[in-house]
């Protein structure tokens, strides 16, 4: 599955439900259920760092057919708000508004109204999908302060260009033409564009 960009708020939820402990809830998590279905297929989909819709979460534990049947995907809607007021999951602020809602667990461990406890992630998971949390991090930092840099780099590079080519300009219009000041403008005014170039490229 392709990694979709963390927003902090986003990064900030993750680390707070992968450190919570037991959550008391209201409703019945056994396996073979819906409820502990869904819990645990928003679990795989959060140890991957990635908030599932109604569709994938369908997609993902009935298959395809499932997750385009308009009644059942109201269904598993009704039954995740019910999750939600019994504070399993949470649901996530669309990205666009025309972007189904996505869901997410408020932690991996429970206890479920007949007093189970329900784990929904093994330690050695929740520790991997740290490592996993912190890496795509300092990824996403490094190619901020890249772009960033590759911004900064073609501003100065615009301006060169601009004064450059303004200088050509100038000796153009000059009743003689001086090739001290003409050469080295046009040489640098053709440098710099080429270097704008694969700049702008890079960002």
């Amino acid at each position: 599955m392709s990694q979709r960009k963390l927003t902090p708020g986003e990064a900030q939820f993750l680390r707070k439900s992968l450190s919570e402990d037991y959550k008391v809830t209201g409703i019945r998590l056994r396996e073979g259920e819906y409820q502990y279905s869904l819990a645990k297929a928003i679990a795989s989909f959060q140890l991957e760092l990635h908030f599932p819709d109604v569709r994938e979460l369908a997609r993902r534990l009935y298959g395809e057919e499932r997750a385009n049947d308009i009644q059942f995907i109201r269904k598993i809607q009704t039954i995740l708000k019910k999750m939600e007021k019994s504070g399993i999951i949470e649901i996530l602020a669309k990205r666009r508004p025309w972007d189904l809602q996505r869901y997410a667990l408020s932690s991996f461990k429970f206890q479920d109204s007949d007093k189970n406890q329900v784990v929904l992630a093994t330690e050695q998971e929740i520790k991997q999908a740290y490592g996993l949390l912190q890496s795509t991090l300092n990824q996403q930092e490094g190619f901020t302060t890249k772009k960033l840099s590759g911004t900064v780099k073609s501003a100065i590079l615009s301006l060169m260009v601009m004064i450059s080519y303004g200088a050509i300009l100038w000796g153009l219009l000059q009743p003689v033409i001086n090739p001290i000041v003409f050469v080295p403008a046009f040489s640098v005014a053709v440098a710099c564009s080429v270097l704008l170039g694969k700049a702008l490229s890079e960002i």
